[in-house]
């Protein structure tokens, strides 16, 4: 049986939170690892954007955004029975928002109108807001797994990740206990497993 195949990088949160669903939904696939300098000729000839992950099916199609990989992975999926409009605006704002002030937050001097401490502070708000909603259940939105959990969590990771002493200091203990559950998951641990550089 010919498996669909993910381009993929193995620190890329988009290409994490695709990982996650697939596994959930205990899809197989054929992982490419790709070198991010050194990108296959197939994968751009099937997606000519150039980034992570891709999915290729057996049947020709293309999936080449994370949120559609998830999508399709978890069609059959109870998660997908609990998607409301809490949950999509929700991953907007990670996806457009939070991302934009963790990307200056990482490399303030490609955004140097503000100090890292102000990039800091733009994202804050989004992690305050995830505080808030923990303090409800253990997951964002339930006291279960949700798809709000799997795509936020890669990007909230990286933020932590920049200054961890920070993090681990900061006023959201919700938060880091959250991000410290999912990072020690089965889930996470096993799409995190590293993968040989494919070549063609």
């Amino acid at each position: 049986m010919t498996l669909p195949i993910l381009y993929s990088y193995r620190r890329c949160p988009y290409a994490m939170r695709a990982r996650m669903a697939l596994k959930l939904a205990n899809i197989d696939v054929e992982i490419r690892e790709i070198a991010l300098r050194n990108k296959p000729a197939h994968m751009l000839q099937a997606s000519p954007k150039a980034t992570v992950p891709v999915l290729l099916l057996p049947d020709g199609k293309v999936i080449d955004e994370s949120l559609e990989v998830i999508y399709w992975a978890l069609k059959e999926h109870p998660l997908i029975e609990g998607i409301d409009t809490n949950f999509e605006a929700l991953v907007l704002e990670n996806d457009q928002v939070f991302k934009r002030a963790l990307d200056a937050y990482k490399y303030p001097e490609r955004q140097p109108h503000l100090t890292q401490l102000e990039h800091r502070a733009q994202g804050e708000i989004f992690l305050q807001k995830l505080e808030n909603l923990l303090q409800k259940n253990q997951y964002i939105h339930s006291t279960t797994l949700t798809l709000a959990d799997i795509a936020i969590f890669p990007f909230v990771r990286q933020f932590a990740a920049v200054d961890k002493a920070w993090f681990a200091a900061a006023p959201y203990p919700k938060l880091q206990a959250w991000l410290q559950m999912l990072v020690e998951s089965t889930l996470f641990v096993s799409v995190m497993e590293k993968q040989p550089t494919y070549i063609e």
